[in-house]
């Protein structure tokens, strides 16, 4: 089994999401603008900080595929390794090969620093494909910021 190559301090706690993160994590997701779709507890995984939840990600499954979505740090958080913890724990449990769409620029570098390279559309996944499609208009007629991305150990 692989390992994560970053640890957390004692402070933080790595665990599966449960019933009562939910409607912290929709708020999150709202607010951060993330893809609000096949939200599954049982698909995220959260880290707390003295028992208060400060960051997530989840693995939505799909024929053949498995996409990265939804991940989140909290702003005072940020830049203290909390996403690739994140990342490198969903990577662990990834049984299907890993996808992303990014849509920041300033993330390009950091999924890139992560293993995962680009990938065109049409070497998506059908299952992706299908789910991407908007993104994939987005990017071609109105020339907005959107990357698919695939991981690559």
């Amino acid at each position: 089994m692989k390992q994560a190559n970053f640890s957390l301090s004692h402070e933080y706690t790595l665990r599966k999401a449960k019933l009562s993160d939910l409607w912290l994590i929709i708020f999150f997701i709202v607010k951060a603008r993330l893809d609000p779709t096949q939200m599954k507890l049982q698909q995220f995984l959260v880290i707390e900080y003295h028992g208060r939840l400060v960051a997530f990600g989840q693995l939505r499954n799909f024929p053949l595929a498995q996409e990265l979505g939804s991940l989140y740090v909290a702003p005072n958080f940020r830049n203290q390794g909390l996403g690739t913890f994140l990342i490198e724990n969903l990577i662990i449990e990834a049984t299907k090969p890993l996808y992303l769409k990014c849509v920041k620029k300033e993330l390009m570098s950091f999924y890139t620093k992560r293993c995962f390279v680009t990938v065109d559309y049409q070497d998506l996944p059908n299952s992706l494909k299908s789910k991407f499609f908007l993104s994939q208009l987005r990017k071609k007629f109105l020339k907005g910021f959107v990357f698919f991305m695939k991981y690559k150990a």
